[in-house]
């Protein structure tokens, strides 16, 4: 058996080198064809009817004119009569046509009546849910009573942080062609084999007679995982129309309404500490609400794990709104910012620097020394000796300055994946697997640690992922591609390089395993002057191909990937106080991932959730719901507001190269990055202006009214 182990760093001559992204010049050039763009031979458009209540019956039904219309060629039922609508945006009828607009206007022709019933769809104010919160019990450790009896310093304070949506710029949907027995789909989605077997449950066909392709996606975010309600009925709509394949995308406004959101989380905390700032217990009170499902208690407190003494409560609120999808690093933005900005009032309290507050507390986390270096490392590239004040103290002027840090944690190790490596005669590689790229430098990844096995250059590996056909890996999601794929790569590719090594050991003359493969030659190992260049030595094949296949098994990871990254981010801002305006100067983010396979698009992955998860959720994003209607107010990208990119600032990324990460194995990174930042800003927006703002996102308005309750 091949010696599956990665290379040592000093030896890699593709892996860990900076590469630009395969599928940048597609993407950038406009050649890129995401599912959206696919045109099928006789497609038909789907249009979806919604319900207008957030809370209703279904009571009667009509179709029948719409069926007449002009160009529909199917019309399917998703919600009939009897059924109990939960929220606005619920699917209630799908109609197929030639064209969108005809689509549309029957649409307009369907009959619905409702009987409406009561709605709930605010969550913030515990007080109000009544019978929509439920209890989930009480957690004690230790004997929190006591520890706050003997605490020198008890801080109290409220946090909230809101319900947000995926809000991918490619929505939901796909292309569903369901010819006899045998359907085909075309999906924007973060799970090509999982959704295969989605649809085959669904549709009640036989999984082997689903096929999946998708090239590139434009988002998921956690959100796309299922073929949906929406998917199934177009695949309805396909089998009634003939075989026609139906195409269902979401538009913006459904797409806001129930295309995926991550939940509320809502706190008041407690801490108890002694004047050195060490910490001797928590206590919250917290609630959540992601849909009719409530919210599950977010795991406070965030990374300080082991706080002695510790009492928690908390209650899932149900209201009528779309349930909540899982949304890069579920729960842990809520968390973070829930525990360390309370420990950023606390270092207030104590009139301590929260850098050492942190780092004195490292000890209940799980990484103390990682942490305790991130912090250190971050607070030099951000010059925080130079720049930290204590809060408030910002200087005379009307635009004050600050700075405030967090920490976070995620897993990270690698989904179960297979591979299928091919050594062709002529001398070409072809890496095959059901992965998909959701945009992340998936491609890129595999083509580096096949060429880096192979002693090729990265020009020599064609890639084939984005379809069933290929052997199955797993779901992006939880950051576990990266670890999965690159496995499975490097051992198909290890596979299939000691079969090459059998065939041409003869013609060497040396054993196989006394060679070696290295830039572009087989050779014997200690005399590279005794091989063959590598389209010769695979001409020995013949007609042959070699074809091996190779497996990550997530239990089993034999050191090649490995789970649980640390990061710190500090962030630099300034706040107009006459506007309430908060503008990004910096943010510094330090990061370990294990072992990095291109520290290009490692750091791409840092730059995306800062910015997506981290100046959006702490400056702009927020669904605002309408307690009267029960509808979302700003299901449109006027007023549902995301960053651009003058709201930025100057981002830096330091990744944790050391051998102690390096040596870890392969670690994902689509999430930790994003987890940080929005408590970063807050925290460096509460150290400018010297007062919380306890709700994000930190909008003028709320920031103002902060600093109208600091003077009253």
């Amino acid at each position: 058996m091949p010696d599956y182990s990665w290379p040592p760093k000093a030896k890699r001559k593709v892996m860990g080198r900076r590469m630009d992204r395969l599928d940048g010049p597609e993407k950038a050039s406009g050649r890129a064809k995401y599912s959206s763009d696919v045109q099928r031979p006789g497609m038909l458009y789907a249009a979806i009817l919604t319900s207008p209540h957030a809370h209703a019956r279904v009571t009667s039904l009509d179709t029948a004119e719409a069926e007449r219309s002009p160009g529909v060629t199917a019309v399917e039922v998703v919600s009939g009569p009897g059924t109990e609508i939960q929220w606005a945006g619920t699917e209630i009828v799908a109609v197929a046509a030639a064209t969108e607009d005809q689509a549309r206007d029957a649409l307009r022709k369907i009959k619905v009546q409702y009987e409406v019933l009561p709605h709930f769809v605010k969550d913030e104010d515990l007080n109000k849910a009544g019978s929509r919160a439920r209890a989930a019990g009480e957690q004690v450790t230790g004997d929190p009573d006591q520890a706050f009896k003997q605490a020198d310093v008890v801080h109290e304070g409220y946090y909230g942080i809101p319900v947000i949506t995926h809000c991918t710029l490619e929505s939901h949907g796909g292309i569903m062609e369901w010819q006899g027995d045998q359907v085909a789909h075309w999906a924007s989605t973060q799970a090509l084999t999982g959704i295969r077997s989605d649809i085959s449950t669904s549709l009640k066909v036989p999984v082997g007679n689903v096929t999946v392709h998708q090239d590139h996606m434009g988002g998921g975010f956690g959100s796309k995982f299922a073929a949906d309600r929406w998917g199934v009925a177009a695949a309805q709509l396909s089998k009634k129309s003939g075989g026609r394949p139906v195409r269902v995308f979401l538009d913006r406004a459904t797409e806001l309404q129930i295309g995926g959101v991550r939940p509320s989380a809502y706190a008041k905390v407690r801490l108890a500490a002694r004047k050195d700032g060490t910490i001797l217990g928590w206590e919250s009170q917290s609630w959540a609400s992601g849909g009719v499902g409530g919210g599950g208690r977010p795991p406070i407190p965030y990374v300080y794990t082991n706080i002695p003494n510790q009492r928690q409560t908390h209650q899932a609120v149900s209201i009528n709104a779309q349930g909540a999808r899982a949304w890069r690093a579920p729960n842990h933005q809520q968390a973070c910012y829930i525990t360390q900005a309370a420990m950023d009032d606390l270092a207030a309290k104590l009139n301590m620097d929260p850098l050492e507050l942190f780092k004195k507390n490292a000890d209940v986390t799980a990484r103390a020394a990682v942490y305790r270096q991130q912090l250190d490392k971050a607070a030099e590239l951000i010059e925080w000796k130079k720049r930290w004040h204590p809060r408030g103290q910002s200087g005379p002027g009307t635009v004050k300055r600050g700075l405030g840090l967090a920490v976070h944690t995620w897993g990270g190790a690698g989904h179960a994946s297979q591979c299928r490596c091919n050594i062709h005669a002529d001398g070409s590689v072809e890496v095959e697997l059901a992965s998909q790229d959701i945009g992340t430098g998936t491609r890129t990844i595999i083509a580096q640690t096949a060429a880096e096995t192979l002693g090729l250059p990265v020009g020599a590996i064609k890639v084939k992922i984005g379809d069933t056909a290929f052997p199955p890996s797993g779901t992006s999601g939880g950051s576990t591609t990266v670890g999965g794929v690159s496995s499975s790569t490097r051992k198909a590719t290890m596979n299939a390089l000691a079969k090459l090594f059998e065939s041409v050991a003869d013609s060497i003359g040396a054993p196989a395993e006394q060679l070696e493969a290295v830039e572009g030659r087989i050779q014997v190992k200690g005399a590279p002057a005794k091989g063959l260049a590598w389209k010769a030595a695979c001409q020995k094949l013949g007609v042959k191909t070699i074809t091996e296949m190779g497996e990550n098994n997530p239990k089993q990871p034999g050191g090649l990937n490995t789970g649980g990254v640390g990061g710190a981010q500090i962030a630099d801002v300034s706040v107009d106080t006459e506007t309430g305006l908060v503008t990004i100067n910096k943010i510094v983010a330090v990061q370990d991932c294990g072992l990095i396979i291109n520290p290009k698009t490692a750091e791409s992955q840092c730059y995306g959730g800062m910015i997506m998860a981290g100046v959006c959720g702490a400056l702009f994003e927020e669904r605002v719901m309408d307690e009267q209607t029960g509808r979302v107010l700003n299901a449109d990208m006027e007023f549902y507001k995301l960053a651009g990119i003058g709201d930025i600032g100057q981002l830096v990324v330091h990744l944790n190269m050391e051998p102690e990460h390096d040596q870890r194995g392969v670690v994902g990174l689509g999430e930790p990055p994003s987890i940080a930042t929005i408590t970063a800003i807050a925290n460096a927006v509460t150290n400018a202006i010297g007062v919380r703002v306890t709700n994000v996102p930190l909008t003028p308005a709320r920031v103002l009214a902060a600093l109208e309750g600091r003077t009253a």
